[in-house]
């Protein structure tokens, strides 16, 4: 939930728990299933070029992300039945923790947070939010900003250091 002075522009993110690179995100001035199915829609075109790191690779877009699973709280838009078709069309496993546990979600959790810390609130509107959006996750978040669970390399450091072994 992101404030503007227009009122809330709702945030999601896909990110990829290898390098907690954000690899994935779409924004709404709404929290339904089509803002977290753009997320993940962007996400799985963004890992087709680099489908060398992802399990059984192959043609077939099942075969492409077959083995992953995606981590998430029980929000209706999760649990939507367009959402759950997206993974399964994907060969995606859902995982979610049970009500009131928090521990499937953390990595995401920890985004936000940070996020919240880090962006200005509140932004006059939601056009000014995403493009904030844009420059935090894009051009800060995954590219530069330092992750101690990355040995104090960017997200993109990191895969860059891995896809080059």
């Amino acid at each position: 939930y992101i404030d503007t002075d227009e009122g809330w522009l709702y945030l999601a993110v896909v990110i990829d728990l290898f390098s907690r690179r954000v690899v994935g995100w779409s924004t709404a001035d709404h929290l339904k299933a089509d803002l977290v199915c753009q997320a993940t829609r962007r996400a799985l075109r963004q890992r087709l070029g680099l489908t060398g790191m992802l399990p059984g690779a192959g043609e077939n877009s099942q075969d492409n992300f077959r083995g992953l699973i995606h981590h998430s709280d029980r929000g209706s838009q999760y649990a939507s039945g367009d959402f759950q078709q997206l993974l399964d069309d994907h060969g995606i496993t859902c995982s979610m923790s049970r009500k009131g546990n928090c521990w499937d979600n953390a990595v995401n959790e920890s985004f936000f947070g940070t996020l919240k810390t880090e962006l200005d609130d509140p932004l006059p509107t939601r056009a000014i939010a995403h493009q904030k959006l844009f420059d935090y996750i894009e051009v800060f978040y995954n590219r530069q900003r330092l992750h101690s669970t990355l040995n104090y390399m960017s997200p993109a450091a990191y895969e860059a250091k891995h896809q080059a072994a």
